[in-house]
């Protein structure tokens, strides 16, 4: 897996290729942590071929966070992923555009 952050002010956009499952799911939560001063996070999946339950809660807590904040939205996202979001109900829960 592979992020690519993009910061503009206090917006983040971070870019996510490959797999997000239990094994990169902790490399995606350490980028996160460098950006607990952004008031909004933009995860862009153009990219993003799977994500397992580890990935799922790693965005739940990220959704958490940042909902105190400006917020999270997830572009992007493929019709595999998307399926994903739907079945676990995390399409109704999360900020999917």
């Amino acid at each position: 897996m592979t992020v690519t952050k993009t910061q503009n002010d206090t917006s983040v956009t971070l870019s996510v290729e490959g797999r997000l499952d239990t094994i990169t799911s902790p490399d995606l939560e350490k980028e996160i942590a460098t950006i607990s001063d952004a008031n909004e996070l933009t995860i862009d999946f153009a990219k993003l071929d799977y994500i397992s339950s580890a990935g799922l809660r790693v965005l739940l807590s990220t959704h958490k966070s940042f909902a105190k904040k400006g917020g999270m939205t997830i572009i992007n996202v493929s019709e595999t992923v998307l399926d994903i979001f739907d079945v676990t109900g995390f399409k109704d829960i999360l900020n999917i555009k």
